[in-house]
C-alpha cells in the first residue's frame, strides 16, 4: 500500500541536492509528486508531496538520517492526497502586492485573509533593490480561496486599506488553474 507523505528538507545551497534526494527518494521506490524548491540566503528549501510503499518508510528515513548527519535538516509528516475537498466551491484569486518593502506586509495582509477565513494556497515574496534609488522593494504573488458566501467588495476593501497604509499596491485578479 502506497502512502502519501509530506518532506521538507534545508541544508546549505551546492550543486547536485536536489540530484541526490531525488535519487534517494527514487531508491526508496517513492514519487514525487508535488513539489516547491528554492534557495533563500545560503540554504535550499525543499517541501515535497511524495507517495512511497509503506514497507519503504523505514528505509526513507534512515536515508534522511545520513543526510542529516552532513548538515541538513529533513522532516517527514503523512498526509492524504487530496484533502483539499473542504475548499470545493470556493473561488479563487491571484494577489499581486508591490511597493517599498516595510515590516509588516506579508501579516498586515494574511492577518485580514484569516479574520475572513480566506485561506491561503500558495505565497511566495520577495525583495529586491531599485535600479535606479536602490530603496529596498517587496513583491508578493498569493492564490487564495475565499468562501462564496463572502461579499468580494467587503475583504478587497480592507486590502485596499492595508495597501495603502503600507504603502503597497495590492491588485487582485480572478484565478484559473
Amino acid at each position: 500500500m502506497r502512502r502519501h507523505l509530506v518532506m521538507t528538507f534545508v541544508g546549505p545551497d551546492q550543486i547536485g541536492i536536489v540530484d541526490r534526494v531525488t535519487r534517494m527518494i527514487l531508491e526508496c521506490d517513492g514519487n514525487v509528486e508535488e513539489s516547491r524548491m528554492t534557495r533563500l540566503g545560503g540554504e535550499f528549501a525543499m517541501l515535497l508531496l511524495i507517495s512511497v510503499s509503506a514497507r519503504q518508510i523505514e528505509e526513507l528515513n534512515s536515508a534522511l538520517a545520513d543526510l542529516e548527519k552532513e548538515g541538513f535538516h529533513a522532516s517527514v509528516r503523512q498526509t492524504e492526497p487530496g484533502k483539499a475537498v473542504r475548499y470545493e466551491g470556493w473561488l479563487t484569486y491571484r494577489l499581486e502586492v508591490s511597493g517599498a518593502d516595510n515590516e509588516g506586509i506579508i501579516h498586515s495582509i494574511t492577518h485580514h485573509l484569516a479574520e475572513q477565513n480566506i485561506n491561503v494556497e500558495i505565497m511566495d515574496t520577495n525583495t529586491a533593490a531599485a535600479a535606479m534609488s536602490g530603496a529596498i522593494l517587496f513583491s508578493m504573488t498569493a492564490i487564495v480561496v475565499v468562501p462564496p458566501e463572502l461579499s468580494y467588495p467587503d475583504w478587497r476593501h480592507r486590502l485596499d486599506e492595508i495597501g495603502d497604509t503600507m504603502n503597497v499596491n495590492i491588485e487582485v485578479s480572478p484565478h484559473t488553474s
